[in-house]
């Protein structure tokens, strides 16, 4: 299934903060002839509907090589404008890649990203035998491919890539300098498969079930930035990926991606305050 995208419109000067309920607000203006004329402005639906495509962003000022880290320092964002007026973008998902590429990682031994968990419900990695050389070099190359999936167009290939055997479309490994990942995977081809889409549908038959309330977690997070700091919000584009980690909590996994657990997804209040310190890093 493809991510669900956010799109939050930009506001006038003056003009109040997203209402939290969603509804639309009115302005109201003076025409030349004296009479009163009446202008809709609508903010998005209630809730964050399925786009018909994933929405790749356009980064301007990127930092690569970025580890994953616990919620704190500020990444770079991107800034669209539209009329002088800022706009921004949040867009969830729980991409089949990304928990593709976490399942090879657990199952292979691999510890890069030191700071993000385990997937729950993913066996542990049976002992390789691997030399510390060999082992070095499969979690290199494991690095070079996570950061193509979770950010590809901030980490191009300098090299065509392939699709591998047995994993769809969800794996595509450069031509060269991936050999010892590419014989690494392909044993688990099935069940890497297998769990990704059993965690997406899990994801997306939970997000259809509460229609709205995914759209609001993130206005009032913007709305309450907006109170604290006395302004509007900056242009900025964030992409969520929910995941079914072991432990709850929020992670930088790229420039402008952050893991969240979906068990603290799913909990609104403590969503909301997790959710709280990335819009202000952003905004």
């Amino acid at each position: 299934m493809p991510p669900c995208d956010v799109g939050i419109p930009p506001r006038r000067a003056g003009a109040r903060a997203v209402p939290r309920n969603g509804r639309r607000t009115r302005d109201r203006r003076t025409a030349r002839d004296g009479r009163r004329t009446r202008h809709r402005r609508t903010t998005p639906g209630p809730g964050i509907l399925p786009s018909p495509n994933p929405l790749p962003h356009k980064g301007r000022s990127q930092r690569p090589g970025r580890k994953a880290r616990a919620v704190g320092g500020a990444p770079p964002y991107n800034v669209r404008m539209t009329g002088g007026q800022p706009e921004w973008t949040i867009r969830e998902d729980a991409g089949q890649a990304v928990l593709v590429a976490l399942y090879v990682r657990q199952v292979l031994g691999i510890r890069s990203p030191d700071e993000l968990p385990a997937l729950r419900r993913v066996p542990a990695a049976a002992i390789s035998g691997r030399s510390d050389a060999a082992q070095a070099t499969l979690e290199r190359e494991w690095r070079e491919y996570w950061a193509m999936t979770v950010e590809p167009q901030a980490h191009p290939s300098l090299v065509p890539l392939e699709l591998l055997d047995g994993f769809e479309t969800l794996v595509a490994l450069p031509v060269d300098g991936a050999g010892a990942l590419r014989e690494a995977m392909a044993a688990h081809a099935d069940d890497a498969v297998d769990f990704a889409r059993e965690a997406h549908g899990r994801y997306f038959r939970e997000a259809a079930a509460r229609p709205g309330v995914s759209y609001r977690a993130y206005a009032s997070a913007i709305a309450a930035h907006e109170r604290s700091v006395g302004r509007r919000a900056h242009s900025f584009e964030l992409n969520v990926q929910v995941l079914p980690l072991a432990q709850r909590g929020v992670w930088w996994i790229g420039s402008l991606t952050v893991a969240v657990t979906d068990g603290l997804r799913a909990d609104v209040a403590a969503f909301d305050t997790a959710i709280h310190p990335i819009i202000a890093e952003l905004a």
